[in-house]
């Protein structure tokens, strides 16, 4: 199944929608647009390094504080508002520089003032936490993130979900053609004496069926790869939904081969106007489409008969036989028989 086949699908879709908006919302904005800056970090948020340099740089200010700058008491409360802002690691940072420190003294008065080495740790407003303006980029990082999700689901619901709901599960084009495909029946070359074919395919085209777009693998009888076929939307005219159809792809690829050949299945319409005639000429043979009428595509190794099984025009304001209204196409391929070289 392709790609276009499993988008159709609700699940899918949402799914995809979320894991694209995920992406651009964390990764492209969250982590490279607009990264988090963090300002102003707890003491506890630093290294371990830096966090003994803080608490040297501490004790330093405790010890030249009480040399009448501020009062015991304001001194002792800023003492044990800086040391509590190291968190649960504060005894053991503590105890870590109490070793070498030059001014012993110092460092005891220090320690009796917050009470080491039992830790207690305090939450300190005003040393703690991430800046306020972290946590207000935090938020709009989340709200942007969150909006581009809501616009890329409801892209999703709208460009996938909302057609396929237009009409019941029963109901929609692609289903009715697989009906279709389902209750007719192949050719049987082997009953008229010919060659079996390596592969045989059918395919139906329904309107309303806006991303019709079918391949097949071909693979020889012992299973290697030889090659892909398909066909998909050529040309739409008129304006509107759902496209009306009046030119189909039909493409062959052979791995042996260094192009794809592709002829291309024209309405009445399409094919008896010159100015359309000469514009998808571009793209492939031109060949109007015709019940039972065979179109033949080939390539170096491989050779591919199209059959127009069952087609049917649509009726509207549109030129008589200008889009299809319905098309099965039954796919043979046969190995392509080489001719031996000339004799020498």
């Amino acid at each position: 199944m392709k790609i276009l086949d499993y988008l159709k699908k609700p699940v899918v879709a949402a799914a995809l929608g979320f894991v694209v908006g995920l992406f651009i919302g964390l990764v492209l904005l969250g982590w490279g647009l607009w990264p988090v800056q963090w300002t102003n970090a707890a003491p506890s948020s630093l290294r371990p390094d830096l966090q003994e340099d803080y608490l040297r740089m501490t004790i330093d200010s405790f010890v030249r504080n009480g040399n009448g700058i501020l009062s015991t008491t304001e001194n002792d409360a800023l003492a044990r508002q800086r040391y509590d802002a190291l968190g649960s690691s504060a005894a053991s940072i503590l105890e870590k520089i109490k070793v070498g420190y030059p001014d012993t003294n110092a460092i005891n008065n220090f320690a009796s003032v917050v009470k080491a080495p039992t830790p207690t740790p305090t939450s300190v407003p005003a040393a703690g936490g991430a800046s306020k303006s972290s946590g207000v980029l935090v938020g709009f990082l989340i709200i942007c993130g969150a909006l581009i999700l809501f616009a890329i689901l409801g892209f999703a619901a709208y460009k996938y979900l909302i057609p396929l709901f237009r009409h019941t599960t029963s109901d929609s084009p692609a289903n009715r053609a697989r009906e279709i495909t389902n209750q007719t029946e192949m050719t049987d070359y082997g009953a008229s004496g010919s060659e079996q074919p390596i592969a045989q395919f059918l395919t139906t085209y329904v309107l309303g069926d806006d991303l019709f777009d079918d391949s097949f693998s071909i693979d020889s009888p012992s299973g290697e790869f030889l090659g892909e076929c398909g066909i998909g939307i050529s040309e739409t005219v008129g304006v509107g939904e759902p496209k009306r159809v009046t030119a189909f792809e039909v493409w062959l690829f052979d791995k042996n081969d260094i192009q794809t050949v592709t002829k291309v299945l024209m309405s009445t319409h399409a094919f008896e106007d010159p100015a359309t005639l000469q514009r998808l000429q571009a793209k492939g043979e031109p060949f109007k489409v015709e019940r039972g009428k065979q179109v033949i595509l080939e390539t170096a190794a491989l050779q591919l008969v199209a059959t127009a099984t069952d087609m049917e025009y649509g009726q509207g304001a549109l030129p008589e036989g200008s889009y299809f209204e319905r098309l099965t196409l039954e796919i043979a391929v046969w190995p392509k028989v080489v001719p031996p070289p000339p004799a020498q």
